[in-house]
């Protein structure tokens, strides 16, 4: 048996690689970088299947020189010291790609650094936590961070109808195609992985094979895995439901599988404030103190402090205006840039500044001289 469908899809080329135009679309910083060939350290962080291993092979092709790729689940400092002494015996450009990142601990990093520094390897490492969390602040000031999205319809679109052709199978039927684009989420590997094993196990792959072939799959919690992904999902989802129930069960299989109960916690302390919020603003109390409790004290018994912050988060009352006034607020932002801000309310540590009006009427605080005068009578946050 050959290799999976979305290992031979692998785009090897920068104009074949699908996605992510605000990084590799021309004028983007990674399209720069590739042209100018001035590739730095970076660190790729985004969900599983937006194409991070691909673009670090992308870059590697297009740039020139040797190309590591290591697992940082499986690696250690001895996979880590062969490659400095090749890098350092040919001299010549050398790139690491380390996937999951965050499981390298802190003393591996420690040992990666001093390399990254000096330039001895140009470090990709792809990471889908926050790296803010996962990588110790020295190597992570020596990397751009770069955010990869989860793949648009229109990209899975393009993508399976490449796996169609790869397989030399028909076309897909519409229905057909757009269950596959719904059920990735986001996830070309998920699209080609499904497309692949309902085109082995069906003459056809209509719609009613694809939900089939969908059903066989053995289905077990991954910690590499979509079920990995998937599990914390339904937590996250049954918590905003209310159903402590099912909160609890997603709770237990990812305990029972060994799960990280700070990976579960943190996303706890998230949804304290985005789901919870204003409703019962000590929720995020509660969830930072179950967090803290599983830092210090750990498997087995912080299971206990997973399950008293699970039933908590789940009965408490839901609202996420707060959330969604904040993200109103970022979507003004990004839309209209910088707007100056308002004399009244600006610093005025000069005599220039305040002869400007710098601070003028700022022991007033009249409300609509606060925000920029593009968005004076913005109102986001809903009063009662």
């Amino acid at each position: 048996m050959g290799s999976p469908l979305a290992d031979q899809l692998r785009p090897q080329k920068l104009e074949e690689f699908v996605g992510q135009e605000h990084l590799v679309g021309k004028g983007k910083p990674i399209y720069l970088a590739i042209k100018t060939r001035q590739v730095s350290s970076m660190i790729f962080w985004g969900p599983p299947g937006c194409g991070k291993t691909t673009l670090a092979q992308v870059i590697a092709n297009e740039v020139g020189g040797q190309f590591f790729a290591l697992s940082a689940v499986s690696a250690g400092k001895e996979d880590i010291k062969k490659i400095v002494q090749t890098a350092r015996r040919l001299k010549e450009r050398t790139i690491l790609f380390l996937d999951e990142i965050h499981r390298f601990n802190k003393a591996q990093q420690d040992y990666l650094l001093p390399y990254v520094e000096k330039g001895t390897i140009t470090l990709i490492g792809a990471t889908t936590e926050n790296p803010s969390f996962e990588v110790i602040s020295p190597l992570l000031s020596r990397c751009q961070v770069f955010v990869l999205e989860p793949l648009e319809k229109k990209e899975l679109r393009e993508i399976i109808r490449r796996g169609q052709q790869k397989l030399k199978i028909s076309r897909l039927a519409q229905d057909a195609e757009n269950f596959l684009i719904e059920f990735a989420n986001g996830d070309a590997r998920q699209a080609l992985n499904l497309l692949e094993a309902t085109a082995r196990l069906y003459r056809k792959t209509t719609l009613a094979n694809l939900k089939s072939a969908l059903q066989s799959k053995f289905l077990r919690y991954d910690q590499l895995g979509e079920e990995h992904y998937n599990t914390i999902s339904a937590f996250i989802k049954s918590l905003r439901a209310s159903d402590v129930d099912a909160a609890l069960y997603y709770l237990a299989r990812m305990v029972n599988a060994g799960e990280d109960p700070l990976f579960i916690a943190r996303r706890m302390v998230i949804f304290a404030s985005e789901d919870i919020g204003m409703a019962q603003p000590t929720a995020l109390v509660v969830a930072n103190e179950v967090f803290r409790a599983c830092e210090t004290i750990g498997y087995p018994e912080c299971q206990e402090n997973l399950a008293h912050g699970t039933v908590y988060l789940a009965l408490a009352k839901k609202d996420r205006s707060a959330y969604d006034a904040y993200m109103s607020a970022l979507s003004d932002v990004k839309k209209f840039g910088n707007l100056p801000i308002p004399l009244s309310i600006r610093n005025a540590p000069t005599k220039l500044m305040k002869e400007l009006g710098y601070g003028k009427g700022y022991e007033k605080y009249p409300r609509d001289s606060l925000l920029p005068e593009k968005l004076r009578n913005r109102k986001y946050f809903p009063r009662k």
